[in-house]
C-alpha cells in the first residue's frame, strides 16, 4: 500500500476493495512461535556428545585396528617368504636333479624317448616354478606398499592425538582464566537491575529457571 492510499484511506475516501496489498518478503521470512517451538534445546553434556570423548575412542579403535591389519599383512608376508624359500630351496633343486639324471639316461639310451619326455617335463616345471616365485616377489613387494600406506593412517591418528591435546590445554587455560580464590558461596548475590536498566525488558528469575530446566525436558 503506497502512502497516497494510506492517506486517503485515514481521511475516509478510499474504498478498502480497491486497495493492493504488497506481499511482504520480510513476513514470510519471519519464523511464527509454533516454528521457534520446534526447534530442540542444546542437548545436555553426555558421552554421546562430548568431543574430547569421542575422538578418543576413535584414536584408540583406529590404534588397535591399525595393529591387527599390521599383524595379519605381517602373517601373510611370511607364508609367501616361506613358499618363496621353499621353491629356490627345495623344488627347484629337485627338478634341476631330475633333469641332470634324465639327461645321462637319454645320452646312455638314446632310443629311449621317455627319458627325453621327462627331460622336457622337468625343464617346463623349473619354468613354472621361476614363474610362482616372480609372483610371490611381486606380491610381497605389494605387501610393503601396503604397510607403508598404513603407516599414513598412524600419522593420521596422532594428528587427531594432537589436536586433542590442544582443546585439553585451551580448556585447561579458561578453566584458569575464569577461575577465581573467592568461594562462589561467599559471593554477593547479582543485581536484579542497574541504574539505566529498562526494567519492563528484564526477565524474572522464575522464567530463567523455567527456561534452564527445559534444556534437559526435551
Amino acid at each position: 500500500m503506497s502512502q497516497d492510499e494510506l492517506d486517503a484511506l485515514m481521511g475516509g475516501g478510499t474504498d478498502l476493495d480497491s486497495v493492493e496489498i504488497e506481499d511482504s518478503k520480510e513476513k514470510d521470512d519471519v519464523p511464527t512461535e509454533s516454528e521457534n517451538d520446534d526447534v530442540p534445546p542444546p542437548p545436555m553434556p553426555s558421552k554421546d556428545n562430548k568431543m574430547v570423548e569421542q575422538l578418543d575412542d576413535v584414536t584408540k579403535e583406529s590404534e588397535k585396528n591399525a595393529s591387527e591389519i599390521f599383524d595379519s599383512v605381517d602373517v601373510i608376508n611370511e607364508g609367501l617368504a616361506d613358499i618363496e624359500n621353499n621353491i629356490a630351496d627345495n623344488l627347484v633343486e629337485i627338478v634341476d636333479s631330475n633333469i641332470e639324471m634324465f639327461e645321462k639316461l637319454s645320452q646312455k639310451f638314446p632310443q629311449i624317448n621317455s627319458f627325453k619326455e621327462m627331460i622336457e617335463k622337468n625343464k617346463s616345471l623349473k619354468s613354472e616354478l621361476e614363474s610362482i616365485t616372480e609372483t610371490l616377489q611381486n606380491n610381497q613387494d605389494e605387501i610393503m606398499v601396503i604397510m607403508d600406506k598404513m603407516q599414513f593412517q598412524d600419522i593420521h591418528r596422532q594428528k587427531i592425538e594432537r589436536v586433542i591435546n590442544i582443546m585439553r590445554s585451551l580448556a585447561n587455560y579458561m578453566n584458569h582464566l575464569f577461575s577465581s580464590s573467592t568461594d562462589d558461596s561467599q559471593r554477593v548475590s547479582s543485581a536484579k537491575h542497574i541504574p539505566g536498566d529498562d526494567t519492563a525488558d528484564l526477565v524474572a528469575d522464575d522464567d530463567i529457571e523455567a527456561l534452564i530446566n527445559s534444556f534437559g525436558q526435551k
